[in-house]
C-alpha cells in the first residue's frame, strides 16, 4: 500500500486542532485548580467564622482598614505640594528682617523677623522659653514634629467645652504655619502644616526650630520675634525681661491683636497669670516662684503717644515683600530701605485726623478716618489707617473698600474725554435719564438743564456721568440703551485699571456714579495720574533698596518707569474742570491759601462714606471718613469733615515747597509767590464761623472740662434753639445739607 505525504492545508488543520485542546485542557485545568484553592480557602474561613461582638468588630476593623487606606492617599495627595513648598531655600524664602529709612535717611523702624541681631538661644532667660513651652507645646522634646498625645488632648478638651478651647497644633506645626502657609482654616492646610512639620523636624535640631519660632512669630504692634516684642512692649533687652514680662509675651503667641499690652492691659495680665498657672501644671516651675510675678504684674512702656507711624510701616513692608515676589529684589531679605516718608506731615496727619474726628466725629456719628498723601509720582509721603493703630491695626487706608461715591466721577469723564465724545466747554443737558427700571437722581432731587461739561463736574451732577456711559457704548454702533451703557461701562472699567484702581469693579448700572469699592491709596493713586500728565502714579514705597552687605539692589526711577495711560490733553482737561470744584463747587473747604489745588467730594447713599480727594502740582491727598461697620452718619459729607482735613493736612504739606503748576491749570496770579507761606495764624481766621478749624488735643480737653462743669450748673433752655452740629450752623427744625 503506497502512503503519500499530507498536503500542508491539513497539516495547517491538524496542528490548530492540536493548539486547540492544549488551550482547552489548559483552561479546564486551571478552573480545577481554582476551584480546588476556592474550596480550601472557603473551609478554612469556615473555621474562622465570627459572631456576636467578635463580627462586630471584625467588621469595624475592616472598615477602619479601608478608610484608612483611602485617607492616606488622600493625605499624600495634598502633602505633594508641601513638599514642593519645603524646597532647599525654603527657610529663607520668607524671612525678611527690614530696616526703613525716612526721606531724609533717619531710621523709621523695623518689620519683619529680627533673626539678624546675634542673640542664639542660649542667651535667652530660661523663664522665657519655659513660659513659651507651657503654652505652646510642652511635649516638643518628646515628639517627632506631631504630638499625637496633646493632638488627642486636645480634641477631648474641646469635645467636653463643645467649642475649640485648647490647640491641638505642635510647636513645629505653628512654624511650618507661620513660615510657609496662611491662617486658612482648611484640611488642605492642615495637611501639609503636618507634613511640612515633618520636613522641619527632618532638617533642624530642636533648639533651631525653637529658636526659629521665638524670632518669626507676629507678637502685635508690628513687631515679629521675641527681641523685637521686649523692645517694643519694655523697652529692653529680652535678655533682661522678668518672669512677668516673660509669661506676658508668651501669653501673645496666642492671639497677639488681643493679648497685646498696650492696648487691652487687664487682658494681658489675665493672660500672663494663665501662663504663669500653666508654668507651674507643667512642673517648670514651683507655685512660690511664681507668686511673685503674680503680685507684681509687668507694666509695658506706654505707646499711646507713641509716633511711630505704623500703619505707614505695615503698607511699606508688604510693598517690600511684594517686590520680592515679583524678582525685582533678587534673595536678599536682610534689607535697609530708604522711603519716601516725610516724618512732619505724618505727624501733622494723624494729628488732624485725630483731633477733626475727637471734635466733629460724635456730632457726625463718624468714628473712623483714614487719608493718604503721596508726591504726583506715587511716592507716598503718609499714611492714617486709621485714628489709633493701637486699639486697631487694621488699615484703612490701604484695605478698607468704601463706595466713593462722585469722588469716582473723575475716571468717567476721563474715560468720555480719551473716547473723544467730549471736551470741558461741551454743553450737556442734565435731565432725566433711565437703564432699564433704574432712574438716578441728582442730590436735589431735581435737574438743572444744560450747561458746560465743567459746571455738570463741579456741581456733581449724578445724571451726566450715566449719560456718557451710554455715549460711549452707543460710540461703537450699539443702539440699545441698556446694551450701550453696559459698553460704555466696560470702558470706564478699563480706564481706571488704568489709572490705578486694582480693586474688583463690578459692572452694576450705577457703577457711572459711584457705587463700587475702591481704596483710600487707589483713589490718591488715580487722581495723581491727572497731576502726573496722564502717566501711571503706582503708590511706592521703596526709593532705593540696600542689602544686608550695602550693595544697592533697586532703585525706583531706575527699575519702574512710568507708563502713559491718559493722553496729556485729556489729562489737562481735567485738571482745568477739577480746578473749578475747590472754589466753584462742592469742595470749598478744600481750597489752599495760596495754593492752586483741584479735586472732588464724594457722599455715598445713606451718608455712609464721605470722600476728598484733591492734589496740587506737588502733592496729592485723599481722605475718607466713616464708620468700620458701615453706619449711617448724621449727613456728612465730602465737603465738610473729609474738605476740612485735607485742607489742614495739605497746607502745611506744602509750607516752603517751590510751588509746581497743574498740568492744563494756569496760576490764579502771575504775580503769586513760587514757594506755598504758611497759614494765616488762628486768630486771623477766627472770623470764619463755627469750626472753621480745630484745636490742639491738650486745649480741647482743658476747653471741654470747663465746659462740662458750666453745664451741670446751667438751667434748661428754651425749645428752639439753634443747634451747632459738626462745622455748620443749623436750626432745630430744618437742616442745610453740603455736598
Amino acid at each position: 500500500m503506497e502512503f503519500r505525504k499530507a498536503g500542508w492545508t491539513t497539516r495547517l488543520k491538524r496542528f490548530a486542532l492540536a493548539v486547540d485542546s492544549w488551550v482547552d485542557a489548559g483552561l479546564w485545568g486551571a478552573a480545577r485548580r481554582a476551584g480546588d484553592g476556592y474550596e480550601r480557602i472557603r473551609s478554612f474561613s469556615d473555621r474562622l467564622t465570627l459572631s456576636g461582638g467578635q463580627r462586630v468588630a471584625a467588621e469595624f476593623a475592616s472598615e477602619g482598614l479601608n478608610i484608612g487606606i483611602v485617607g492616606a492617599l488622600v493625605m499624600l495627595t495634598f502633602a505633594i505640594p508641601s513638599f514642593q513648598e519645603g524646597r532647599e531655600d525654603a527657610l529663607r524664602h520668607q524671612v525678611f528682617a527690614v530696616t526703613f529709612l525716612d526721606r531724609y535717611g533717619v531710621e523709621l523702624g523695623h518689620r519683619g523677623a529680627r533673626h539678624d541681631d546675634s542673640l542664639s538661644l542660649e542667651e535667652m532667660p530660661d523663664h522665657l522659653l519655659k513660659a513659651v513651652l507651657a503654652t505652646e507645646d510642652r511635649r516638643f522634646y518628646d515628639h517627632f514634629g506631631i504630638d499625637v498625645i496633646g493632638t488627642f488632648r486636645a480634641l477631648t478638651v474641646n469635645a467636653r467645652a463643645s467649642g475649640v478651647v485648647q490647640g491641638g497644633s505642635s510647636l513645629t506645626q505653628q512654624l511650618a504655619k507661620n513660615l510657609f502657609l496662611t491662617n486658612e482654616r482648611s484640611l488642605d492646610r492642615k495637611i501639609k502644616e503636618a507634613f511640612l512639620a515633618l520636613w522641619l523636624e527632618q532638617r533642624l535640631t530642636k533648639n533651631e526650630i525653637l529658636k526659629l519660632y521665638l524670632d518669626r512669630a507676629y507678637m502685635g504692634g508690628g513687631t515679629f520675634g521675641v527681641a523685637a516684642a521686649a523692645d517694643y512692649y519694655f523697652g529692653k533687652s529680652v535678655r533682661d525681661i522678668s518672669l512677668g514680662e516673660a509669661a506676658m509675651l508668651a501669653g501673645l503667641f496666642k492671639a497677639p491683636s488681643k493679648f497685646a499690652p498696650h492696648v487691652n492691659l487687664p487682658a494681658a495680665r489675665s493672660r500672663a497669670n494663665d501662663v504663669l498657672n500653666a508654668m507651674v501644671d507643667a512642673g517648670f516651675m514651683t507655685a512660690g516662684q511664681v507668686d511673685s510675678a503674680k503680685r507684681n504684674p509687668a507694666t509695658p512702656v506706654d505707646r499711646r503717644r507713641d509716633s511711630s507711624p505704623d500703619y505707614y510701616l505695615d503698607w511699606a513692608f508688604d510693598e517690600i515683600r511684594r517686590l520680592a515676589d515679583d524678582g525685582k529684589i533678587g534673595p536678599d531679605r536682610v534689607l535697609t530701605v530708604k522711603t519716601p516718608h516725610d516724618p512732619a506731615i505724618q505727624e501733622r496727619a494723624d494729628e488732624t485726623v485725630e483731633s477733626i474726628l475727637r471734635q466733629h466725629g460724635p456730632a457726625y456719628r463718624a468714628k473712623q478716618a483714614a487719608t493718604v498723601v503721596m508726591d504726583t509720582d506715587g511716592a507716598v509721603r503718609a499714611i492714617v489707617g486709621g485714628r489709633d493703630y493701637g486699639a486697631s491695626q487694621f488699615n484703612r487706608a490701604t484695605a478698607s473698600l468704601r463706595q466713593p461715591g462722585s469722588s469716582f466721577k473723575p475716571f468717567v469723564y476721563a474715560a468720555a474725554l480719551q473716547a473723544g465724545l467730549y471736551k470741558p466747554n461741551t454743553t450737556v443737558t442734565d435731565r432725566p435719564v433711565c437703564i432699564g427700571n433704574w432712574c438716578p437722581n441728582n442730590y436735589g432731587r431735581s435737574f438743572s438743564g444744560s450747561m458746560p461739561l465743567t459746571v455738570a463736574l463741579a456741581k456733581s451732577i449724578n445724571t451726566i456721568p450715566v449719560q456718557m456711559s451710554i455715549a460711549m457704548g452707543q460710540a461703537t454702533g450699539e443702539t440699545h440703551v441698556a446694551r450701550a451703557a453696559r459698553i460704555g461701562r466696560m470702558k470706564i472699567i478699563e480706564t481706571s485699571r488704568a489709572m490705578g484702581l486694582t480693586t474688583p469693579l463690578n459692572d452694576t448700572v450705577s457703577l457711572p456714579i459711584g457705587a463700587a469699592e475702591v481704596t483710600v491709596i487707589d483713589m490718591a493713586a488715580g487722581y495723581a495720574v491727572l497731576a502726573n500728565g496722564g502717566k501711571r502714579a503706582k503708590p511706592y514705597a521703596a526709593l532705593e533698596i540696600h542689602n544686608s552687605q550695602g550693595d544697592s539692589i533697586y532703585r525706583h526711577d531706575r527699575d519702574e518707569p512710568a507708563a502713559q495711560v491718559l493722553s496729556t490733553q485729556v489729562a489737562q482737561d481735567m485738571n482745568f474742570m477739577l480746578a473749578k470744584v475747590p472754589t466753584e463747587g462742592t469742595a470749598r473747604r478744600a481750597a489752599l491759601e495760596g495754593v492752586v489745588t483741584a479735586g472732588k467730594t464724594g457722599t455715598t447713599n445713606g451718608y455712609k462714606d464721605a470722600w476728598y480727594v484733591g492734589y496740587s502740582g506737588n502733592l496729592v491727598g485723599a481722605v475718607w471718613f466713616g464708620n468700620d461697620d458701615s453706619s449711617e452718619t448724621n449727613n456728612m459729607t465730602g465737603g465738610s469733615l473729609p474738605a476740612m482735613t485735607f485742607k489742614e493736612i495739605m497746607q502745611f504739606a506744602h509750607q516752603g515747597l517751590e510751588l509746581k503748576p497743574i498740568p492744563g491749570v494756569a496760576p490764579p496770579d502771575p504775580k503769586a509767590p513760587a514757594v506755598a507761606r504758611a497759614p494765616a495764624p488762628a486768630a486771623a481766621t477766627a472770623t470764619s464761623g463755627p469750626g472753621a478749624g480745630h484745636m490742639p488735643r491738650q486745649s480741647f480737653e482743658v476747653l471741654s472740662a470747663v465746659g462740662a462743669m458750666f453745664k451741670t450748673i446751667e438751667p434748661a433752655r428754651a425749645a428752639g434753639p439753634r443747634l451747632q452740629v459738626g462745622i455748620r450752623e443749623v436750626s432745630a427744625g430744618a437742616q442745610s445739607r453740603i455736598r
